[in-house]
């Protein structure tokens, strides 16, 4: 590991009058930083520790909206009532990623700065790597075994996916990443706020600039939230990344009928994934009929494009979805969704 310097920002501007030398990174949890310093993914010559910074407020606008500053940390979020009565796929996803000690550790703003967990990208040894060393390759796609790759928006330069949990439930719940730099704020939405391989070069991870930081994520107030849920599909019950997730939000007519719904896919590209054409042929569909369900969310995989070795993604994703619309649905009763059922 180089050496580099340390300094603590005092105050907003500091941190990004700081952030326009070229070199220098910002640390706050540091919980997936220090991975990158260790794994070589990173050298910086400049740390500027932004956790003095006032970004760690959760709170609720007057329109139900909730905003969650950068810097508040993942187990505050997910026991925040607004995340865990009113956006249960919030609290959900937050839950079931990392363990315990790291959501202590680990902020909002970090979280959905990761990096992918491809073991090519994570190699010790120098392997091919167009998101490390661009115009290097792709050894993943040079090996036998694609089964952890992605089946949405790949290209012959990176196969790779996102590990985010929350980021799946973010883009479910039409979120929005404000974002501070020297030419003022702006929002991105949360769906666009990663980078596919089909959008820019594999090394831009996010639309983030360099003299950029994340300072809160806004979700809207919406009554379907409360119908919501998230389902991770891992290989083992403990920390660990999705092989395939589901976020979905949902509102249910006084017959069980779907008014509207959200789903977004994790471990399937290089961002959470909207099945928006599924979205729509959802609507009308009464719960009951599993058939319809299936139909409808397959309708938005006929652009999936699976490697030889991962195209038990396509079906596994597909009975995520729907499982997950199940039970969101089961969060029902009498006055769920304001009283739209």
């Amino acid at each position: 590991m180089k050496e580099f310097t340390y300094v603590k920002a005092p105050d907003m501007d500091s941190a990004l009058t700081a952030l326009r030398t070229p070199g220098t990174q910002l640390v706050a949890g540091g919980t997936e930083l220090l991975n990158w310093l260790k794994e070589g993914i990173e050298a910086p010559d400049h740390l500027v520790d932004i956790t003095g910074l006032p970004l760690t407020g959760i709170g609720v606008g007057p329109s139900g909206q909730l905003r969650i500053g950068a810097l508040a940390r993942m187990s505050d979020l997910a026991a925040h009532p607004e995340a865990a009565r009113e956006r249960p796929v919030l609290a959900e996803s937050l839950l079931l990623a990392a363990s315990p000690q790291l959501r202590n550790m680990a902020t909002i703003g970090g979280n959905l700065q990761q990096r992918t967990r491809c073991p090519y990208f994570r190699a010790d040894t120098a392997l091919p790597c167009n998101k490390r060393a661009s115009g290097s390759g792709c050894a993943a796609l040079q090996a036998d075994d694609t089964a952890q790759l992605a089946i949405f928006g790949w290209t012959r330069e990176c196969a790779a996916t996102h590990p985010s949990d929350l980021a799946v439930a973010l883009a479910a719940l039409d979120a929005t990443v404000l974002v501070s730099g020297a030419d003022g704020e702006r929002r991105v939405p949360a769906v666009a706020f990663h980078l596919t391989p089909e959008e820019a070069e594999p090394q831009h991870h996010t639309a983030l600039g360099p003299d950029e930081l994340i300072t809160a994520v806004e979700v809207p107030g919406r009554p379907s939230a409360r119908l919501s849920h998230y389902l991770k599909v891992r290989e083992r019950a403990s920390y660990e990344f999705a092989v395939v997730s589901a976020a979905v939000t949902l509102e249910l007519t006084a017959d069980d009928t779907i008014g509207s719904a959200r789903i977004a896919l994790g471990g399937v590209a290089h961002r959470p994934w909207r099945l928006t054409a599924a979205e729509e042929a959802l609507r009308g569909t009464a719960l009951a009929d599993n058939d319809a369900l299936r139909a409808a969310v397959a309708i938005s995989f006929a652009d999936a494009r699976p490697l030889p070795g991962n195209g038990y993604k396509v079906q596994l994703a597909q009975r995520a979805a729907v499982r997950a619309l199940r039970d969101a649905a089961r969060r029902g009763g009498p006055g769920a969704n304001g009283g739209s059922r």
